[in-house]
C-alpha cells in the first residue's frame, strides 16, 4: 500500500457525500461564522445610521477587489498541500506553506501603500460627501487588517489541504467572535469605550484577525506538525517552489480580484443611481451572504478532495466529489431561495433604522430584489464549486480568464451603458445573466475533462498544469 493510499483510503465511500460533508461541515461553519460577523456588524451599523452601513458595503467591495487578489493567492497553498498529501509527500507540505506566508507577509505591508490614496479613490467613486468620509475611514481601518488576513489564508492552507479542517474552523471562529464582541464595544461605545461607528467596525475586524492569526501559528506549529510536516523547519524561501505557487495562485487569486472589481464598478454605477438604491442593493448582497459565504467552504472542500485525489493519480474520484458538491450547493441555495422569496419583508425588517423617511423609500425595493437574490445564488453556487473543483486540479487560468470575460461583457459593460436610465431592475438583470453563463461555461469545462490530467505538483506520472 502506497503512503497516499495510507492518507487517503480508496475505499466504497471514495468520492461520495459522506467524504464530502465530513471535510466540509467546518469549512461551511467556519464561512458562516464569518457571514455572521458580517451580518451582525452591519446590523449594529444600520441601527445606528443608515448611511453606514451603505458605506460599509460599498467600502467593504472597493476593499475585497484587491484582497481577493492576494488572499486567494496566498490560499492556494491548500491546493499545493492537497496534492503533496495525496501523493505521499509530506516532507514538501511545510515548504509550500512557507512560501505563500512569505508571499502574506511582502503584500500584508505593500497593502499599506493604498493610504495616501484612499481618499482621492473614494472622491472618484463620486458618492455624497457624508458616505465619503464614512467609506474612508473604514478602508483606513481595512488597510491593516490586510497582513492578518492573508497571514489566516496561509496558515490555513496548511489545515484544509490536509482534511484538517476543523482547526480551520477553531482558527476562524476564534477571529470572529473576538470581532463580534469588539464591534458592540467599539460601534456603540460600551465599557468605557467612545463610540466609533463605522471606524469602531473597521477596528474590530482587525484584532479580530490577529486572534486569528496566534490561535491558528500555534496549532501549526505543535511538535506533532514540525515532525511531520516540517512546518518549522521547512522554513527556508524557495524560489523554484515560490515561482510555482505564483503561477498558479496568481491565477487563482485573479479570479477572485477581478469579479470582485466588476462587483466594486457595479455597486458604484448603483450608488451613482441614487442613495436609496445604494443602501437597498448593499442590504440585498448581505442577504445574499447568508446563501453564498457558507458555499465558499463547501467549495473550499471540494478543491481540496480534487487536489488530494489528483495526487493520488485518480481523477475518477474527483470528479464524484465535485458533482457531489454541485448536488449539495443547489439543495442548500434552493431552501435559501424559498426564504428570500416567501420572507422578503421581514427579512428587510431586521435592517431597518431609525430614519423612517428613508427606510420607506429603501424597503419597498427589498421584494424585488429578493426575487433576483433567489435566482441569483443558484447560479452561483454552481459557479463557485465547479470552478473551485477546476483550480484543485490547477486550471487557474481558463477560470480566471472566463471571470475577466465575462464580468466585463455581461456585468460591467451593459450596466455602464444602462445607467442613465436609472433602473435598479435592469442592472440586476445583468448581474444575474452573469452569473448563469458564467456556471454554464464552468459546467461545460469541467465535463471537457481536460483538468483530469493537470497537476501543480512536480510527479512522474503527470505534467504540470499549463
Amino acid at each position: 500500500m502506497s503512503s497516499s493510499e495510507t492518507a487517503f483510503p480508496i475505499g466504497p465511500g471514495a468520492g461520495g457525500s459522506r467524504e464530502l460533508l465530513k471535510l466540509a461541515a467546518p469549512l461551511v461553519l467556519s464561512s458562516s461564522f464569518f457571514t455572521l460577523q458580517l451580518t451582525i456588524d452591519r446590523l449594529m451599523l444600520s441601527n445606528q445610521d443608515s448611511d453606514s452601513i451603505g458605506a460599509a458595503m460599498s467600502a467593504g467591495v472597493l476593499y475585497w477587489a484587491p484582497l481577493a487578489l492576494l488572499q486567494f493567492t496566498a490560499s492556494y497553498a491548500g491546493t499545493f498541500v492537497a496534492q503533496y498529501a495525496g501523493a505521499g509527500r509530506k516532507d514538501r507540505i511545510g515548504p509550500a506553506v512557507w512560501q505563500s506566508l512569505y508571499f502574506a507577509v511582502i503584500a500584508g505591508f505593500a497593502f499599506l501603500l493604498f493610504i495616501p490614496f484612499l481618499e482621492p479613490l473614494v472622491a472618484f467613486v463620486g458618492h455624497e460627501p457624508k458616505l465619503r468620509q464614512l467609506e474612508v475611514d473604514y478602508l483606513f481601518c481595512m488597510c491593516f487588517a490586510t497582513l492578518p488576513f492573508l497571514l489566516v489564508a496561509s496558515i490555513n492552507a496548511f489545515f484544509s489541504g490536509r482534511g484538517d479542517t476543523w482547526r480551520v474552523l477553531i482558527t476562524d471562529v476564534s477571529g470572529a467572535l473576538t470581532a463580534v464582541l469588539l464591534c458592540y464595544v467599539l460601534i456603540y461605545g460600551h465599557w468605557g469605550f467612545p463610540a466609533m461607528g463605522i471606524r469602531g467596525a473597521g477596528w474590530a475586524t482587525v484584532i479580530g484577525n490577529w486572534v486569528a492569526v496566534a490561535v491558528g501559528l500555534t496549532m501549526m506549529m505543535q511538535r506533532k506538525f514540525r515532525d511531520e510536516f516540517q512546518t518549522l523547519s521547512g522554513w527556508r524561501f524557495d524560489p523554484a517552489l515560490f515561482k510555482r505557487l505564483m503561477r498558479f495562485g496568481l491565477p487563482n487569486g485573479m479570479q477572485y480580484g477581478l469579479e470582485a472589481l466588476a462587483f466594486a464598478i457595479f455597486l458604484v454605477l448603483v450608488g451613482r443611481i441614487g442613495k436609496t438604491e445604494l443602501s437597498a442593493t448593499s442590504i440585498a448582497f448581505t442577504i445574499n451572504m447568508l446563501a453564498i459565504v457558507p458555499m465558499l467552504g463547501l467549495a473550499q472542500a471540494v478543491s481540496v478532495l480534487v487536489g488530494q485525489r489528483l495526487g493520488q493519480n485518480r481523477p475518477d474520484i474527483a470528479q464524484r466529489s465535485a458533482v457531489r458538491g454541485v448536488g449539495w450547493g443547489l439543495l442548500y441555495t434552493l431552501g435559501a431561495a424559498v426564504i428570500f422569496v416567501a420572507l422578503p419583508r421581514f427579512i428587510a425588517h431586521q435592517f431597518r433604522d431609525d430614519d423612517m423617511e428613508q427606510w420607506s423609500r429603501v424597503e419597498p425595493l427589498i421584494p424585488m430584489l429578493m426575487k433576483f437574490v433567489a435566482v441569483y445564488c443558484l447560479f452561483e453556487s454552481v459557479s463557485l464549486i465547479l470552478s473551485a473543483a477546476l483550480r484543485g486540479a490547477g486550471d487557474t487560468r481558463f477560470v480566471s480568464l472566463m471571470t475577466l470575460i465575462f464580468s466585463w461583457t455581461i456585468l460591467v459593460g451593459p450596466t455602464i451603458l444602462a445607467r442613465h436610465q436609472n433602473d435598479l431592475r435592469l442592472v440586476w438583470v445583468f448581474a444575474t445573466t452573469y452569473l448563469l453563463v458564467l456556471s454554464g461555461v464552468f459546467t461545460w469545462r469541467f465535463y471537457q475533462g481536460k483538468w483530469r490530467s493537470m497537476r501543480v505538483i512536480e510527479t512522474p506520472t503527470a505534467p504540470l498544469a499549463m
